[in-house]
């Protein structure tokens, strides 16, 4: 079935993930983790009204209980679920380097001349490897090469090229740095809810009843948690990400440098 016009694959991919994640997130919150943590408050509230001084239970249903942890939690997954996409895609590309798409023998030199067959080559190559990196810096630098017959502009092509694969890759991790950023801020929405539902309560503490107060609290500053966790996590694999991309952009150039531009030879 085709595409609709004008929605690329990442865009189905990042719409299906989301509404997947949300359900199964949803769908966890709602069988386990709110009803395990309706059970851990209850048996709370009952201690606290038998003995003011005891220690709450700590639960991890409890820490995970609100809507501003199942909003991190989704968008942090989400997020993964397009860094992995985004990575995928590199492996795929660097899987190129290890191909010879010049095919000529040790010390052949390559000549202006040559440059029209050696890009039909490239050019021969199936739809979804052509828009590769390294096939449109290689096409880039012949077609060049075959034009000017200087070896330095075959490298100004081939660095520009590889140039604008480096910007494009950096900007398209645009969304995934307003999630990390979104992330905190929901916590901190939750830390802003939970300080102002406990100050709702506060005459209930001077009453003696202290577990509305603390229950408030806890969200106020298990939300804060969560997300300053997630968001840690997410913020050191986006920048292992990044690392692997400019890795990729450079190898990229480094493989056009050995194996095509020391081989020109312009007369």
């Amino acid at each position: 079935m085709k595409r609709p016009l004008g929605i690329s694959a990442e865009f189905l991919y990042q719409t299906v993930s989301l509404v997947v994640i949300v359900i199964l997130v949803h769908a966890a919150y709602a069988g386990i983790i709110r009803p395990r943590g309706d059970a851990a408050l209850a048996r709370q509230a009952a201690a606290a009204a038998s003995d003011n001084a005891a220690a709450p239970e700590r639960s991890i249903y409890v820490l995970l209980y609100d809507w501003e942890q199942e909003a991190a939690i989704i968008l942090a997954l989400w997020a993964l679920a397009i860094m992995a996409f985004k990575w995928a895609g590199v492996l795929r590309q660097r899987a190129f380097l290890q191909q010879d798409f010049i095919p000529l023998a040790e010390g052949v030199r390559i000549l202006p001349g040559d440059t029209r067959e050696l890009a039909r080559q490239v050019q021969a190559l199936p739809a979804s490897q052509r828009r590769a990196l390294l096939p449109r810096a290689l096409l880039a630098g012949l077609q060049r090469f075959g034009t000017t017959r200087r070896v330095q502009d075959v490298a100004d092509a081939v660095h520009a090229t590889c140039d604008a694969e480096g910007e494009r890759l950096e900007s398209e991790l645009s969304m995934i740095r307003y999630i990390a950023w979104a992330i905190p801020s929901i916590g901190f929405l939750g830390t802003v809810r939970g300080i102002g539902d406990a100050l709702g309560q506060a005459h209930l503490a001077i009453e003696g009843n202290i577990f509305g107060v603390t229950r408030s609290l806890g969200t106020a500053f298990n939300s804060t948690l969560i997300a300053l966790l997630v968001s840690l996590l997410l913020m050191f694999i986006l920048h292992q990400l990044q690392l692997e991309q400019e890795r990729f952009v450079l190898d990229t150039e480094a493989y056009c440098e050995e194996k095509l531009t020391q081989r020109l030879q312009a007369n």
